[in-house]
């Protein structure tokens, strides 16, 4: 019986829904599309939407765990690939909160959620989405912190 790839992905052949299945802190927190994003969902705009894995809010399932922490707020799959969003407001003082927030979310990828880290995507991986412009000085040691990190308040993301 010969099987044919299909561009949706079924719960056993979705390997980001699978990801986050195996992770206790967010195993309940899988939403179809980037439903998980909700208003922010208009923040990514994919090539192909048939090929959105699901997404999480990280954040939220965290929150009770992590109550004290600066942490991530969202993930999504696309094409079988992961991609880890902060939504921000991009000022030169909030810097160091995302910073704080982008090591928290490496620290709980290796430690926390080993199948979601394996599929992190090789471009765009973590992003900084601007909830509302970018303020942050151009010549600021703040924003030679982001450059260092590889961080830049970006307007949207876009996934091809």
């Amino acid at each position: 019986m010969k099987h044919s790839k299909s561009k949706t992905h079924s719960a056993t052949s979705n390997p980001f829904k699978n990801a986050v299945e195996s992770t206790p802190e967010i195993n309940k927190g899988y939403q179809v599309g980037l439903k998980a994003l909700g208003n922010y969902s208009n923040k990514v705009q994919l090539g192909d939407t048939s090929k959105c894995n699901g997404s999480v809010d990280i954040d939220a399932c965290t929150q009770a765990i992590y109550p004290q922490d600066n942490r991530w707020d969202y993930v999504f799959g696309y094409n079988d690939k992961a991609y880890f969003v902060e939504v921000h407001g991009a000022y030169t003082g909030e810097v160091s909160v995302v910073l704080k927030k982008l090591e928290w979310l490496k620290d709980w990828l290796i430690h926390k959620a080993p199948e979601l880290n394996k599929l992190k995507a090789k471009e765009q991986v973590f992003v900084w989405v601007q909830s509302n412009g970018n303020h942050i000085l151009k010549n600021s040691p703040q924003n030679r912190r982001l450059a260092q990190n590889g961080l830049t308040p970006v307007a949207s993301l876009i996934v091809k």
